[in-house]
């Protein structure tokens, strides 16, 4: 293989993945990379001929004499890999995050014969050390990878979550914590496999992650109260209520970062709005909106939203901007709301690409309502005319008015799947109250063969013996088949209650159940302590 096929693959202006570059050393080195991307596996590769020859094992490496693991051959990567870790972008090849493992160096017992198809390899490293073959099974990509000599001692848990490069954990190394500058204003062309390219190359900005020691300080961003109906005074302003992630972007000069509610780098994983907010026309400045996917009809829509993360789809993405809390070295918050919009509508006056304005709607609540509710959107935000911006609060200055029932619920545990369907059955849902976790439903609907898969894979590290939940078993059986007995529990995986998932349902039932729930996705930007039910005032 050439290294026209790890090109072929990858977007450079997208990824931090190194650049194709074929590279020779004096001595032969190795490295294991741990890679959870839509499952867990590891990525065993050994320098030969100037490139990385690369098999994914998706079990691990055996430690037991004679022990067998699949290993499937993949794409040449450059040598300069064999160093990289951190976070691939959702949506790019292998997207998700990457640990060295294992590294250190390799001799060959024997002939080299890796084109016929074997090869005896002894490693010399931190965490693995002896010997392993490499054989091809039936002359196509899948091969073997077995154990030779001795049984090895397993490695702990501890140093199987710990990169021998940084010292990381996958958590860690999954937060990714970036900083995201323009490393050229000058345009660059999209590397490409040598049959794909074109006369005219693809024409983007370059965009490079690069360590800072610049720490904004974190402003949590204001919170809207829900309510049942509009207040009667006309003290008030309307926007669209976007169904997306909320986001806080920080610009001071050439360099972003882009942060969730609960402090999560959303740099890594929306890329390409960290470069828009570079392009702002402003040195110094912070802004408060809203990442969303756009459907066919330009809605935004959290499933697609998920199915962008997944990879599974590739929907338009919009940064909706609605505050402005900081430009030119002046911090705003103090000022009445209308002057903040203001201010940002003039910075918003000729956008980058992928940022909107949102502004003010014309019209009465109740107006407003019908119309977005012909148009399928999920509804309004009020905002008090002449309120400051305050921190973390629900004092109510900000309102939501919801036209369907929707709202992050925790993931406590799985039921196990049934007729044709793989991984689960249903997610076993809660919201805290009074510091317990309280089950609300069992969501069965809403999710395709990838998000199963992808949901059991996430699953696994987190599932106990203990139910977390301190209302089941119950008693009875309700109405809607929302009742886990004593029986049922049985069948029941359960999970520490770390997960949050966005569900859209008919009502709440009197025995404080959901009605008719789907799933709609995974919530990352919200800690599932902060769960609780939503009632509106």
């Amino acid at each position: 293989m050439s290294l026209a096929e790890y090109a072929r693959k990858r977007d450079f202006s997208r990824t931090g993945e190194p650049c194709p570059k074929s590279g020779t050393c004096g001595h032969h080195r190795f490295v294991i990379q741990k890679h959870v991307a839509t499952n867990l596996h590891y990525d065993f590769r050994l320098e030969l001929d100037g490139t990385l020859k690369s098999w994914a094992v998706p079990k691990g490496v055996p430690y037991a004499k004679g022990e067998k693991r699949l290993a499937m051959q993949v794409e040449d990567h450059p040598v300069s890999y064999i160093d990289f870790e951190g976070t691939i972008p959702k949506g790019q090849y292998g997207g998700g995050t990457v640990m060295v493992w294992d590294q250190g160096t390799f001799d060959i017992l024997g002939k080299n014969e890796l084109a016929k198809g074997k090869l005896h390899v002894v490693l010399h490293d931190t965490k693995l050390e002896g010997e392993w073959y490499l054989v091809q099974m039936k002359g196509g990509k899948a091969w073997l990878l077995i154990r030779g000599g001795d049984d090895l001692k397993p490695v702990s848990k501890r140093q199987d979550d710990t990169s021998a490069l940084s010292g990381k954990s996958m958590a860690d190394l999954g937060k990714g914590d970036r900083i995201w500058s323009s490393s050229s204003k000058a345009s660059v062309a999209k590397t490409a496999a040598p049959e794909e390219r074109t006369s005219q190359p693809v024409r983007t900005r370059k965009l490079a992650a690069k360590k800072s020691s610049w720490q904004p300080k974190f402003i949590e961003p204001m919170k809207a109260k829900l309510v049942a109906e509009a207040p009667k005074d006309e003290g008030w302003q309307y926007e669209v209520k976007f169904d997306g992630f909320r986001a806080l972007a920080y610009k001071r000069g050439s360099e972003v970062r882009l942060l969730s509610r609960n402090q999560k780098d959303f740099a890594a994983k929306f890329p390409e709005v960290a470069e828009a907010v570079v392009d702002l026309k402003s040195e110094d400045c912070i802004l408060d909106g809203e990442i969303v996917a756009l459907d066919e009809k330009g809605r935004s829509s959290f499933q697609l939203l998920q199915a962008y993360e997944l990879g599974q789809q590739r929907p338009p993405l919009l940064f909706y901007v609605f505050d402005l809390l900081r430009i030119g070295g002046k911090d705003l918050r103090k000022e009445p709301l209308e002057q903040r919009k203001a201010r940002l509508e003039r910075l918003l006056k000729k956008p980058p690409s992928l940022i909107r304005y949102s502004g003010p709607l014309p019209g009465p609540a109740p107006d407003l309502l019908r119309q977005v509710d012909k148009l399928g959107l999920e509804g309004l935000i009020g905002k008090r005319l002449g309120s400051t911006y305050e921190s973390g609060s629900r004092s109510g200055s900000w309102i939501k008015l919801k036209l369907h029932h929707e709202q992050e619920f925790v993931i406590g545990g799985y039921t196990e799947p049934e007729g044709s369907r793989h991984h689960l059955g249903a997610l076993i849902v809660g919201y805290y109250a009074a510091g317990k976790l309280r089950f609300a439903a069992k969501v069965g609907t809403g999710f395709s063969t990838k998000v199963l898969g992808s949901l059991h894979q996430m699953f696994q590290p987190l599932l106990q013996d203990a139910c977390p939940f301190v209302n089941l078993p119950e008693a009875k059986t309700h109405r809607y088949g929302q009742a886990i007995t004593a029986a049922e529990m049985k069948r029941c995986h359960w999970l520490r209650p770390t997960l949050v998932g966005q569900v859209r349902f008919a009502e709440w039932t009197r025995d404080a159940h959901l009605r008719q729930p789907v799933f709609l996705g995974l919530r990352e930007d919200k800690d599932a302590k902060e769960v609780s039910r939503e009632k509106a005032a």
